[in-house]
């Protein structure tokens, strides 16, 4: 049983759940309609849109784990990461419209995409490294931490989703010019506004509702310390083995994730053919998983510990996604673009997401625990920095993932401004195979990696006695 001391009120995790809002409507746009809009929509390369967010990542490789090292030493009296919260949403909320607002030279997209892919995500870390940073310092409880994260994925799921709710819904839709709703420039636009907004709202108000419990000046003041020494401090952290080890399979993890969400339309619209009622029916189909995967993780970690859960949740996840690819080149699927694929299709992709999510929950949950053993090995509390060093390995995985969707896409041959049902069947044999080649081997390699994490409930509940000895 948890003391009732170390229980999270249910009031604070809805509220710090919310703060999440903001990385998934991100993740849906960067995930889901960013490359189709620019390759697509505004007619820049596939490879050029791939190269260019690369480009950004290589930025966000500096920027990420600042942030986290400058939030841990930030010292005020609402405490080291709600500045963070109130100041970072209103520039982030702004420079997410002007991602969806390219200009018309398409010379200068490419540049453009850069410039304002940097800034998005330099602010979103400034949201999202102090936001997850908030869970080791509102509880040290094993099962708590795992509690906390899963509010964050309901709310992040559920920010991502409703924003695709209102594109597939009410902004990418066909009219006389454009038959395909995501081929539709205008509704681009109104995306972002939705997008803009919900991320203002929600990273303010998520502050707001944590203000009480954790504003209050940081218990040590940080020292006085040099560029050299910071980064020295943030390598010493992130060189943990275990979080080597972690960071290592969440990164082929999402890779494996980013290539799905990417290439998603290029699935839906060409390979499976979805007609126009199942993109209205998408995105609640996802978060009623997501909320399945809610209620099922903390019972499953509980039970099998957080390794355990996401290994076995990874394998299964894995088998029920690439199941329907595997029929369907094998000839034994129903005839493409009928109820009956699509509800399979629907049936097959409920059950994959339920693990997966489950598995990202547990891994991310676990990042949490490494705090305590490196504060045990280094004196330091670098929620900040290990938060950062996770958030930089999403988005830099996320992005990857991104560029190996632009390699398939024109491996395959795939044409510019496609038509659903007049594509080559070979180029659509060649885009599945190499899509599933892909995601098989990252399952294989993400699984593997995860069993060797080094920590379970008696080690972590072994440090903090050790740290409650010494006065930590």
């Amino acid at each position: 049983m948890i003391p009732s001391a170390e229980r999270v009120p249910l009031r604070i995790k809805l509220f710090h759940g919310l703060g999440s809002v903001a990385y998934g409507v991100k993740d849906n746009g960067f995930s889901t309609f960013l490359l189709i809009f620019y390759n697509q929509v505004v007619g820049l390369d596939a490879g050029l849109v791939s190269g260019a967010l690369m480009l950004v990542l290589i930025v966000d490789a500096f920027a990420d784990p600042v942030i986290g090292h400058l939030s841990d030493r930030t010292y005020t009296r609402w405490g080291r990461r709600l500045p963070w919260l109130y100041i970072a949403p209103v520039p982030l909320a702004i420079a997410w419209l002007f991602l969806w607002s390219p200009p018309r030279d398409l010379d200068m997209v490419f540049y453009y995409l850069v410039a304002v892919g940097i800034v998005v995500r330099t602010l979103l870390s400034a949201c999202e490294v102090p936001s997850i940073s908030l869970i080791p310092e509102l509880t040290r409880d094993y099962d708590e931490r795992t509690g906390l994260m899963r509010f964050r994925y309901l709310f992040g799921w559920a920010g991502g989703l409703l924003v695709a709710v209102l594109a597939y819904t009410f902004f990418l839709v066909p009219d006389a010019t454009h038959k395909v709703g995501q081929l539709n420039p205008n509704g681009y636009w109104l995306y972002g506004v939705a997008g803009a907004c919900m991320i203002l709202v929600c990273v303010i108000i998520s502050a707001l509702g944590q203000h009480k419990r954790v504003a209050h000046w940081p218990a040590v003041k940080p020292e006085k310390t040099t560029i050299v020494q910071a980064f020295r401090e943030i390598r010493e952290s992130l060189s943990h083995p275990a979080a080597i080890i972690l960071l290592s399979a969440a990164a082929i993890a999402y890779t494996s994730q980013g290539v799905t969400f990417s290439i998603a339309n290029y699935l839906y619209l060409f390979v499976w053919e979805y007609p126009a009622w199942a993109f209205k029916v998408y995105p609640f189909m996802l978060f009623v998983s997501v909320v399945v995967s809610f209620f099922l993780v903390v019972p499953l970690s509980r039970r099998l510990g957080k390794r355990k859960t996401a290994v076995i949740s990874g394998c299964l996840g894995a088998s029920f996604w690439l199941t329907p690819f595997i029929l369907r080149l094998l000839g034994f699927w129903p005839e493409v673009g009928t109820n009956t694929s699509t509800n399979m299709v629907f049936a097959f992709g409920f059950c994959a997401n339920v693990f997966s999510v489950i598995v990202m929950i547990c891994a991310q949950s676990m990042i949490a625990d490494i705090v305590e053993a490196s504060e045990l090995q280094t004196g330091r509390r670098t929620e900040g920095v290990f938060s950062a060093g996770w958030l930089f390995t999403q988005k830099c995985a996320t992005g990857l993932g991104i560029f190996i969707t632009g390699i398939i896409v024109s491996w395959s041959g795939f044409p510019a401004k496609a038509v659903p049902g007049q594509v080559e069947p070979g180029v659509i044999t060649h885009l599945t195979i190499a899509y599933c080649v892909v995601v098989l081997l990252a399952v294989i390699a993400s699984t593997t990696i995860f069993s060797r994490f080094p920590i379970d409930r008696a080690d972590h509940e072994e440090r903090l006695r050790k740290l409650a000895d010494s006065g930590a």
